[in-house]
């Protein structure tokens, strides 16, 4: 198996892709490969175009990340790729959020027109397909999502958000309180659906061992999704009758 960028790092090898985030960021390499293998800078790239690179972490310049996506309302790919034109110009990374139409075919072409590292949320597409085969978003299994995970690593996809820190009692509890909106995240809804239709642990949080075995293999870069995060205030409005 390939070296991954950290383990390079550790080694003190300079790799093409340190090479290109120096030239384009103009910082010590010597700086980048200790922050490198520290952890304090990640390179999110893909691995079957090395040159869709993009340095993320201290010492690096702030980075523009580019949402694009179908939906069922909206399914139009040449406006997708019209948008992916836009990201390769101002974009340093790119999302692929799509929920509607051939989601394999949408994302490869995506990745193909893609400048930059293409990152997805896998959740989505498990969720969608179990719909669309067994008649509810929550019927996928365990296999179905990683599966999902690992063609989409085999695809190309160069990061992913993975909503791995939302437990089952987290999920309880959120849902129990007295949060305006008790789950915010799309993807982290689904995956509490999923949680309290089979009265299952989160595959993502009790399998991380094998989550981050699928990431080294193809150096994939994670992003913890945060399903709880907040996304509403309320605001109590009173009035009162003066007397006259």
């Amino acid at each position: 198996m390939a070296k991954t960028m950290i383990e390079e790092a550790r080694e003190g090898r300079v790799t093409d892709e340190v090479k290109l985030i120096v030239r384009r960021e103009g910082v010590d390499v010597n700086k980048l490969i200790r922050r490198i293998a520290t952890g304090r800078v990640i390179i999110i790239r893909s691995i079957k175009e090395p040159d869709k690179v993009a340095g993320v972490g201290l010492g690096l310049t702030t980075k523009i990340n580019i949402n694009i996506g179908t939906s069922s309302e909206v399914l139009n790919l040449a406006m997708e790729l019209e948008k992916v034109k836009v990201a390769n110009k101002w974009g340093d990374t790119l999302m692929d959020l799509s929920t509607g139409g051939d989601l394999d075919e949408i994302r490869g072409a995506v990745i193909r027109e893609s400048r930059i590292p293409v990152g997805t949320v896998p959740v989505y597409q498990a969720f969608i397909d179990a719909f669309k085969r067994r008649g509810g978003g929550t019927y996928f299994t365990e296999d179905d999502l990683f599966n999902t995970i690992e063609r989409h690593l085999k695809d190309g996809v160069s990061f992913m958000t993975l909503h791995a820190a939302i437990t089952r009692d987290l999920a309880l509890k959120a849902l129990r309180s007295n949060r305006v909106i008790p789950i915010v995240s799309r993807g982290g809804d689904m995956m509490i659906g999923w949680m309290l239709h089979n009265n299952a642990e989160n595959p993502l949080y009790a399998r991380w061992d094998y989550v981050l075995e699928l990431f080294k293999e193809y150096d994939a870069v994670i992003s913890i999704g945060d399903a709880l995060r907040p996304g509403a205030t309320a605001t109590v409005m009173m009035s009162y009758i003066l007397p006259s």
